[in-house]
């Protein structure tokens, strides 16, 4: 008989150890390590069968004689997440999507399969959570077609890939990661080592036989995909939905993608038939007031390979105690340095005050190039003077008070055009060569040349 004995795991790294200890000795967390009980591997245990995709020899060879063939990508049917994917379905790829319970991920996933299979390319899916009949009752809820779909319900990985490897399906879609298990371990399905052990067994199925797999994911308190964080480094593509679970309003976004950009954004309207592509982005984050008010201006930010317009707000009030620094949407780190830049070479101070900073329609910036509508808007809330409903600004403002310009410029001014705004202030690095017809492009390198322009228009 197999001896058995026991390990405490961390759950964030997966490291072994022999006693249980408060923090982990490899990443550093605290109260991660769980007893986890092994069973030894005897010499005559069999390797586990990927459906006869047990790969190729290994052999080296010099990189000019890999022969690589132009594979078109299999398009999922809704625009928007093919944007996300960097084009398409790459064949032979494993997408990682991850959220928070109820935004939608088994949705857009059933939407995505059930278009794919009436395209005449194979699809199936692979439920661990729901049986088979609540998969139906959700396809026939949104009206999905569901005659070409096929359906399985197992959580065991080594019958996942020989069904596979039977089928030989275009794209199979697993719901979810900590469901499935492994036979070569012995420990309960969603802990480090089945999801670190399953997905490496699925990514190599798919490696070697061409199907490509979307894998959903938990996530843990904090947001992050729960598991091994060697999980993101196992597959291709990395996608995480965000939005408010009070907002009809989706947001998938890029984080990883060997086949395209990285923080590319698709948005997603939910109804009562499933999740709805938004053709034009800056609509929904332009739902502004019918009068210019303090505060408030249109920033014009960049996502991926798309530009947006997205209105900034601020307020700026006198602090009842210790000033507050809240944003929302913004790093909270970059505004404190903003707004001391803005107090040492822009003449404004706002020590005494608490300033709050939010970007509407929940969307999270994270380019450098919202500095300069930031400061602005807290410009304006301060000195309670409105600008310019058909203002639109952009750049990047550096430590010595100087507008530093950001990429692609030029895509922002024609977004900006494109809905209309008269007025546009960018640095001046970024400055059209030729005027544009219909719109005053302001150009400044200095933030209190920005400042004193902004307020001008204001008036």
């Amino acid at each position: 008989m197999a001896k058995i004995k026991s390990v405490y795991r961390c759950e964030q790294c997966g490291a072994d150890h022999s006693k249980w200890a408060g923090q982990c000795s490899e990443c550093g967390e605290w109260n991660c390590l769980t007893e986890v009980r092994l069973e030894s591997v005897t010499p005559h245990r069999a390797k586990p069968k990927l459906g006869g995709y047990a790969g190729e020899i290994s052999t080296v060879t010099t990189l000019n004689k890999i022969s690589v063939s132009n594979v078109p990508r299999v398009a999922t049917g809704i625009s928007e997440f093919d944007r996300v994917l960097g084009g398409g379905l790459v064949t032979g790829s494993v997408v990682l999507i991850g959220g928070d319970p109820g935004i939608g991920k088994s949705t857009i996933l059933l939407q995505t399969a059930t278009h794919m299979a009436r395209k005449s390319s194979t699809a199936l899916y692979v439920t661990g959570e729901e049986s088979l009949s609540q998969v139906a009752l959700r396809a026939q809820r949104l009206d999905l077609p569901t005659d070409q779909l096929k359906v399985m319900a197992e959580t065991c990985v080594e019958r996942i890939c020989e069904i596979l490897a039977q089928e030989r399906p275009v794209v199979a879609i697993l719901d979810s990661i900590q469901t499935l298990y492994t036979e070569t371990l012995q420990s309960a399905p969603g802990g480090v080592s089945q999801i670190r052990e399953s997905a490496a067994l699925l990514t190599r199925f798919a490696k070697n036989s061409g199907t490509a797999l979307f894998i959903v994911g938990h996530v843990t308190k904090e947001g992050a995909l729960a598991g091994p964080r060697v999980l993101e480094h196992m597959v291709d593509c990395v996608l995480y939905f965000e939005g408010q679970s009070d907002s009809r309003y989706r947001m998938i976004r890029a984080v990883k993608n060997r086949f395209g950009a990285v923080n590319e954004l698709g948005v997603f309207g939910m109804t009562d038939k499933g999740l709805r592509e938004v053709a034009n982005p800056s609509a929904i984050f332009l739902s502004r007031y019918n009068e210019a008010i303090p505060g408030s201006i249109v920033m014009i930010s960049r996502e991926g390979t798309r530009p947006l317009l997205v209105e900034v707000q601020a307020l700026v009030d006198d602090a009842q105690g210790q000033p507050r620094r809240v944003a929302l949407g913004l790093e909270q780190n970059r505004l404190n340095m903003l707004l001391a830049v803005m107090h040492r070479h822009g003449g404004v101070q706002t020590s005494g005050q608490d300033v709050y900073v939010n970007v509407v329609g929940g969307l999270k910036i994270t380019e450098t190039g919202s500095d300069l509508a930031v400061l602005l808007a807290c410009a304006s809330s301060l000195r309670a003077k409105a600008l310019p409903q058909q203002l639109a600004v952009f750049g990047e403002v550096g430590l010595s008070g100087e507008i530093r310009p950001v990429p692609n410029g030029q895509e922002r001014l024609k977004e900006a055009v494109k809905h209309g705004f008269t007025h546009v202030i960018l640095p001046k690095g970024n400055a059209p060569q030729k005027a544009i017809e219909g719109v005053q492009v302001i150009a400044v390198s200095r933030l209190h040349e920005a400042l004193q322009t902004a307020m001008e228009l204001s008036e």
